[in-house]
């Protein structure tokens, strides 16, 4: 679902730009703030696993996933489908690299492992393409918004069945780096703010310089961190 929500959206993107009345470069936000706020938060999702228990984070994500799909199905505006898109990403970040422990957690080394990471694998890979089909037949049988409704049920039922068939993992003692992942996040948002922002208005304009200059300040703080 997480990787299926990556390319899922990319053909309703010309319904979306012209019910929400998104400019041509803002609609790449559409985007950029699932894609942003899953990668930079993916390591702090993997700790929060270890430290709370990876069962327990991965129904967390799961639900945060759910809600923000929903959320973003029901969106009037353009900021509200961006903040409901990196709330997706946000979960996704939660339960992506815990449902990917959880087979060392669930599966016994050998060969029993070793066919998970395979189906996992195969899964993952598949999604992409998926996703542009179902993408497709949504928007063209039912509406934009089904891109996102589509999540709702199989986020439900998987936070329902998860407890049944999975095994919950030890926790472990450490800390949340959560200002190294905020400011990494951040950092990369304005990096790609000011390309965006360089290619609609040209390299010298105060916003561009403004935006470079927020990306290299914040990701020097997260290397100082």
């Amino acid at each position: 679902m997480v990787v299926l929500d990556a390319t899922i959206v990319n053909i309703a993107l010309p319904q979306i730009q012209q019910a929400l009345n998104f400019s041509t470069t803002s609609l790449s936000w559409v985007l950029n703030a699932y894609t942003l706020t899953f990668g930079g938060l993916l390591l702090l999702g993997g700790r929060a696993g270890d430290i709370l228990g990876r069962r327990r984070v991965f129904i967390a994500g799961i639900l945060v996933f759910t809600l923000a799909s929903f959320l973003g199905g029901l969106a009037t505006s353009s900021g509200w489908l961006l903040a409901a898109r990196a709330l997706q990403g946000v979960g996704g970040a939660i339960a992506a690299p815990t449902a990917l422990a959880l087979i060392t957690t669930n599966f016994r080394e050998g060969q029993e492992r070793n066919r998970a990471f395979g189906v996992f694998a195969a899964v993952s890979v598949s999604g992409a393409a998926i996703g542009l089909i179902a993408g497709g037949m949504l928007t063209s049988w039912l509406s934009w918004r089904w891109v996102l409704f589509v999540n709702v049920p199989i986020g439900i039922l998987l936070a329902a069945v998860a407890p049944l068939y999975i095994n919950e993992s030890e926790r472990r003692a450490g800390r949340f780096d959560l200002g190294g992942a905020l400011t990494s996040t951040a950092g990369m948002a304005a990096l790609v703010y000011g390309f965006i922002r360089a290619a609609q208005d040209g390299w010298s304009d105060s916003g561009t310089i403004a935006s470079f200059a927020a990306a290299v300040l914040l990701l020097a703080v997260f290397f100082s961190i």
